[in-house]
Formats: C-alpha cells, sequence, structure tokens
C-alpha cells in the first residue's frame, strides 16, 4: 500500500483472489483522480437466473451503457449513492432505480440483499450486503474502495456519519468488498479498520495545524497535504472542511 504524503494511493486491505461466482463487473471509461480506473458498475445474478440487477448504471457514456445492458435482461436497478459517475445513465440505461432504506430485505436474480445505510461519503450513500447461500459480498460505492482513501464532501458528506458507518461496516467481518472504484477487496472489516485509524490519524494531522496557526481549510490543507501534488488540493479542501466541521462539534474549535 503507497502513499503519496498524507495521500492513500494503494489497496488498503488484501485483494480479492477471484470475484463471487454471482458478480461480474462492468468498469465505465471514464478514469480520472477521483474515479480512479473508472466507476465500477456491478451485475449480478445467481445461477440459473435469467434476470440479472444493475448496481451504479454509471455515466451517462452509450457504449458502456450498452455494454452493461448486454448482460440482460435487467431485473432491477439499483444504487449505491447520487453521483453522477455513478447515476448519470440511469435516464438513458432505461431501467427504473428501487428506492431502498437501511435494513430493506429482498430477493432478486436469486440473491439475497440487505440494504445497509452508510452516509458520510454522501448523505444518500447505501451498501448491499449480497448472498447467493454459498458466497457472500458487501457493495460499498464510494464508501470504501479498492485503492486509495475517499472524501467525505462537505456540507453533503459528514465526518461523523462516516465514522459510524465505517464502524458498521468493520462488524461485517471478512467480507469481500465490491467497491465502486478499484479492484475487489478480500476483507470489508479489514478495509474498514485501516480507514478509521486512517481518518483518526488525519484528525490529529488537523488539530496540529489549527493549533500551528492554520485558520482556514486552505491552510489546513497547504499543512498537512504540502507533498501532495496540488492539482489534488481542492479535493483535499472537501475533506478538511468536513474534517473542521467534526472537531467543531466536538467543541474541539471555535466556531464563531
Amino acid at each position: 500500500m503507497s502513499r503519496t504524503g498524507g495521500w492513500v494511493t494503494g489497496s488498503v486491505a488484501r485483494l480479492a483472489e477471484r470475484l463471487p461466482g454471482w458478480a461480474t463487473l462492468v468498469r465505465a471509461p471514464n478514469p480520472g483522480p477521483m474515479t480512479l480506473d473508472g466507476t465500477n458498475t456491478w451485475v449480478l445474478r445467481a445461477s440459473g437466473q435469467a434476470e440479472c440487477v444493475v448496481v451504479d448504471p454509471g455515466p451517462a457514456d452509450e457504449g458502456h451503457l450498452t455494454a452493461v445492458a448486454a448482460h440482460g435482461p435487467v431485473g432491477l436497478t439499483l444504487v449505491t449513492h447520487g453521483h453522477d459517475d455513478h447515476v448519470g445513465g440511469v435516464e438513458d440505461f432505461g431501467h427504473p432505480v428501487r428506492a431502498v432504506t437501511d435494513g430493506d430485505e429482498f430477493v432478486a436474480a436469486g440473491l439475497a440483499i440487505t440494504v445497509l445505510a452508510t452516509p458520510g461519503h454522501t448523505a444518500d450513500s447505501v451498501c448491499f450486503l449480497i448472498d447467493d447461500g454459498a458466497e457472500r459480498a458487501v457493495l460499498t460505492g464510494d464508501t470504501i474502495l479498492g485503492r486509495g482513501t475517499t472524501v467525505v464532501a462537505a456540507p453533503d458528506g459528514n465526518l461523523g456519519d462516516y465514522l459510524a458507518s465505517l464502524k458498521r461496516l468493520q462488524e461485517l467481518g471478512p467480507v469481500p468488498v465490491l467497491p465502486g472504484h478499484g479492484p475487489a477487496l478480500a476483507d470489508c472489516g479489514a478495509a474498514a479498520a485501516y480507514y478509521l485509524a486512517h481518518r483518526q490519524a488525519r484528525l490529529d494531522q488537523v488539530r496540529a495545524a489549527v493549533a500551528g496557526g492554520a485558520r482556514t481549510p486552505a491552510d489546513v490543507v497547504a499543512v498537512v497535504y504540502a507533498d501532495v501534488d496540488r492539482a489534488l488540493w481542492w479535493a483535499a479542501e472537501w475533506s478538511v472542511r468536513a474534517q473542521l466541521d467534526y472537531l467543531a462539534d466536538l467543541g474541539e474549535l471555535d466556531q464563531t
């Protein structure tokens, strides 16, 4: 696992050796600093089932949506959160998205699906725990990535919520992770534990920067991310705003 200064760039847990038999990855052609290799669209279907479940159709890219639809017929579409790189193609995809709430349990494409509300990256983030009776995995959207760490973008993102969501996912233990970006991971519990430790270390760095005189998010970024490519500072500032809000809610910072 590698770092660029304080910016994690490698995998945060052991990579999965293979995907579950019921999962197929169709990666969108939208690579970039925030999307890694591109958005992961997951096509789910238990053995012997005609219809499939599509999770996160991806951006409005005709070629990508055509490739996803080729795995149909599509019986159900689910989304992990509302960012455009995950749902921009929903309308063109032509299959309605099922609305879900925390704790929903249902069967589709021969798979038992449980909805876990995991706000933090965004307020609407959810994960999907999938089980065919033999293999389980959790689809984490951007809450846990296959490589690097996710941005908690205030004000929609909330660090307190994110930490609570990571603790919830840590309790799943060694369940494989099918993330919204990057490769599949072998152990959700280990990945969540790393993310929690990373966030606490980052909070300590932010505390130190504020104690040293940093007053604005940009000031904090210039200290904490000093050796990170400045092209990424705009994303770092999103997370710093969430960190400062979190510390203020704890009563550690003056909100005036």
